[in-house]
């Protein structure tokens, strides 16, 4: 992490490269400017207005990441069964209970992140969890409980846009002053007032500027518009048709935007660690197995009408 540091900023000053300087840094959640005497070199001058609590003991992110790696493989086996048309019959029954978007799982992933500021030693979420919220993102448009025309298909889908919504603002209350501490840190010059005191060129702003991915944004918007169009399409019988190319659309911008935001934190982040590009990994590879089910489900399809009229 230090020689990242080093390699985007060369006025980095390798004193101040401590681990609880980073610390302080990243966890801060109040940046106070301040009058400056300097205003060639030093026209905004920051430092840190906040403590930070301490992270959790180390059981609690294992405990996380045992749940969490568990509700992965659980997905995928789902999703894997799902795709070679086996067990499905079982499945349809248990999965709604096993999918992290479900009654079980959605409170306990709501309960990490809530907490997750503090979750930061042997699995910080201020990585990993990004990753956590698009596997919720992912089983919320994959899975549907299948109970047609029924209120209680109303209710479980309305909690599940609840928790989305929540997960976001969440996420946010963790990436946020992570990505706003990284910035600090690397587009700044220490003054040496105290260690955590910057001269910046420009001012510093919420989140920063060198990362865009947030959990309250548009790929959240188009997954809750999707599941609030499933309930419609459940729920309504006039102008069907219509509503389900709404569905379809929102589905498909949703699904585009979820691999591009996977992508991008893939490339863009501020630590390149095997555990981070593992997560968003996974949840690539449950992306396109999605695509090879919707694939050959088109193909099904369009290959049906073909065999009647050659019989």
């Amino acid at each position: 992490m230090n020689s990242q540091l080093y390699g985007r900023n060369p006025a980095f000053q390798p004193k101040w490269a401590s681990e609880d300087v980073q610390a302080t840094f990243f966890k801060c959640v109040r940046w106070q400017v301040e009058d400056t005497m300097d205003p060639i070199n030093c026209p905004y001058h920051y430092y840190c207005d906040s403590t930070y609590p301490g992270n959790h003991p180390p059981y609690v992110d294992v405990l996380v990441f045992l749940f969490t790696t568990a509700l992965y493989l659980v997905t995928l086996v789902i999703m894997v069964v799902d795709l070679s048309r086996r067990g499905r019959t079982y499945l349809s029954r248990s999965k709604r209970y096993l999918q992290p978007s479900g009654p079980v799982s959605l409170p306990i992933i709501l309960l990490a992140l809530a907490k997750g500021y503090r979750i930061n030693t042997v699995f910080p979420l201020s990585c990993i969890g990004p990753a956590i919220f698009q596997l919720l993102q992912v089983s919320a448009l994959t899975f549907d409980s299948g109970i047609d025309k029924d209120i209680r298909y109303a209710f479980f889908e309305a909690s599940t846009i609840s928790g989305i919504l929540h997960a976001s603002l969440y996420l946010d209350s963790i990436i946020l002053p992570y990505y706003t501490g990284f910035d600090a840190l690397v587009s700044s010059i220490f003054s040496g007032e105290c260690p955590s005191c910057v001269c910046r060129r420009e001012a510093l702003v919420v989140g920063g500027r060198l990362i865009r991915y947030r959990g309250w944004s548009l790929t959240t918007f188009f997954v809750v518009g999707a599941l609030c169009s499933r309930i419609l399409c459940r729920l309504t019988r006039e102008n069907k048709s219509k509503i389900m190319s709404i569905k379809s659309m929102l589905e498909s911008f949703g699904w585009i935007l979820i691999t591009t935001d996977c992508i991008y934190l893939i490339r863009k982040s501020p630590e390149q660690s095997l555990m981070r590009i593992a997560a968003f990994g996974g949840v690539l590879v449950l992306i396109c197995l999605q695509m090879i089910k919707k694939l050959s489900a088109q193909i099904i399809q369009w290959h049906s009408p073909h065999v009647k009229l050659d019989r």
